[in-house]
């Protein structure tokens, strides 16, 4: 059997104010819905738009980032892997709603002179290259007897 995987990546505008809250355990939790548009010709040359409007949840860190920084209106890119959540409402009807559980996000064409920002969630390895300022780098040869490999 095949191992699944999950990835989706989408760029859009919050529809409303992300909404951040906390689990009994503690755990911060920020959910939010990002509309995407696309246009597009029909078979009579005609252009049309279509919007989808897809469910976010953003946990921990990220969730507090997005809450803190992010309004109704805000573009912002997200990936992450797609969650299927299944419950029964009051009148005992069963629902379902598939969402994507934020990883990384960025934010775009923010009131910052349109610079956007980002966050990713688990890497290292962006904060560690700001770490590294021009003036480290030496201009010295390199010697290949030194490189293990």
């Amino acid at each position: 059997m095949a191992r699944g995987f999950s990835k989706a990546i989408i760029m859009g505008n919050l529809t409303r104010d992300p909404e951040l809250r906390s689990t009994p355990s503690g755990a911060q939790v920020c959910s939010f819905t990002v509309a995407v548009n696309r246009n597009y010709k029909d078979s009579s040359g005609a252009q049309q738009e279509q919007v989808s409007f897809i469910d976010c949840s953003a946990w921990g860190k990220s969730g507090e980032i997005i809450a803190q920084y992010a309004k109704k209106g805000s573009g912002i890119m997200v990936s992450g892997r797609l969650d299927q959540r299944s419950w029964e409402d009051k009148e005992g009807q069963k629902r379902s709603r598939v969402e994507i559980n934020v990883e990384d996000f960025n934010f775009v064409g923010g009131g910052n002179g349109g610079e956007g920002g980002s966050y990713s969630g688990g890497s290292k390895a962006a904060s560690a290259a700001q770490d590294v300022a021009p003036d480290d780098i030496s201009d010295e040869p390199i010697d290949l007897s030194e490189i293990p490999f």
